[in-house]
């Protein structure tokens, strides 16, 4: 169980969409809205993970035309996202709106986060601890994550706001939004030699 711990907090920690997003969201405008986002993150990842835990996943991405379309789709908004984020100037805002994200928005980006899939299809397939009852281990998994996630994820919000506060020089601030849109096309490119 503490292998599986470890994992779920080495493979969260690392930036993706759902954390950078939410750095995002908190520099852009601030704790509520950010809460709220997070709120839509936190119910896009567990519908991820029931999505991935009952199969539906498996019997989606079963066919080649809409494994590839679906892919195709997230890379391509996601590496939207990195390019906003990369030419966001000098501003530290990650991802420039005129309007805030809501739950709804964050609920949307898990629904096509390859890294959400990824990562979660990792934990709750793999890390067995359990074995005497599935049903217990995969409720335990869901808890586990769930109480690593929700800190990692309100971190990444306070990073965002406390960011915003600092008042960086503007070289500064490009420098972070270009580090931001590298991770996140880290992931992307990570992703897609997946699939090769």
């Amino acid at each position: 169980m503490l292998t599986f711990a470890a994992a779920v907090f080495f493979l969260m920690i690392t930036p993706g969409p759902g954390v950078l997003s939410t750095a995002g969201v908190g520099a852009a405008f601030g704790a509520r809205v950010g809460t709220r986002y997070v709120v839509g993150l936190f119910i896009g990842t567990n519908l991820v993970c029931v999505a991935i835990v009952s199969g539906l996943t498996a019997a989606i991405l079963a066919d080649d035309r809409l494994r590839t379309i679906l892919f195709a789709a997230s890379i391509a908004y996601l590496t939207y996202l990195a390019f906003r984020i990369a030419f966001a100037g000098s501003k530290i805002a990650f991802i420039e709106r005129a309007s805030p994200p809501g739950i709804v928005g964050g609920i949307m980006l898990q629904a096509i986060n390859p890294k959400a899939y990824a990562v979660n299809t990792a934990l709750f397939t793999g890390f067995g601890f359990w074995a005497q009852n599935l049903t217990v281990e995969i409720a335990l998994k869901f808890l586990i994550v769930n109480a690593i996630w929700i800190p990692i994820h309100f971190t990444w919000l306070w990073l965002g706001i406390t960011l915003r506060r600092m008042n960086l020089r503007q070289r500064t601030q490009r420098m972070i939004n270009i580090a931001m849109a590298l991770s996140m096309m880290t992931v992307v490119v990570l992703a897609a030699l997946a699939q090769i």
